[in-house]
């Protein structure tokens, strides 16, 4: 019968230093992904069928981005973390829709803010409302305590300033 030799590893005794084959790291950033697309697509499929089919999900970061009191231009391009023109664009196309309006800075005249609509609320109130309700949805899945535990989780992992606007700049590079 051969000795066992002390520095090889026993098949059975799993190599700290070598990645579960059943779960490499790459495979977490895009189940994350997934999971983001899927609460995604689903809350733009339901906001469709409630009136709002022309919203897509950039949208949605530049109307968080405007908020409640309006910005300009140059503050919604620094928000976003995109050009002032790139930003402009995004504006002209949902003012074409009615989701923000150009409107006179009040506090200087040489400036223009861009505020929400109506109808721009409307689409953030429903967008909140749907949320709540794919949340419930995954509840219902995979349990309300592992649900709670996975947003503890990822709680734990991300930094404090988690929610930024700046996504579509940091996507496009």
């Amino acid at each position: 019968m051969a000795t066992p030799d002390p520095g090889a590893s026993d098949p059975q005794t799993p190599d700290p230093q070598t990645p579960d084959p059943q779960r490499p790291g790459f495979l977490l950033p895009l189940l994350l992904l997934a999971g983001f697309r899927t609460l995604i697509d689903d809350l733009h499929a339901e906001l469709a069928r409630q009136g709002h089919a022309e919203l897509r999900p950039l949208h949605g970061f530049v109307l968080q981005a405007v908020g409640a009191e309006g910005t300009t231009a140059s503050e919604l391009g620094h928000r976003l973390g995109v050009s002032k023109q790139a930003a402009g664009k995004t504006v002209d196309r949902l003012v074409a829709l009615g989701y923000l309006e150009r409107v006179d800075d009040p506090h200087d005249a040489r400036r223009k803010l861009v505020r929400l609509t109506p109808h721009g609320l409307d689409g953030l109130h429903r967008s909140a409302v749907i949320f709540d309700e794919l949340r419930q949805r995954w509840v219902a899945i995979l349990g309300a305590e592992r649900v709670a535990a996975l947003e503890d989780d990822l709680r734990t992992v991300t930094p404090a300033n988690w929610f930024r606007l700046d996504v579509p700049g940091w996507f496009a590079g």
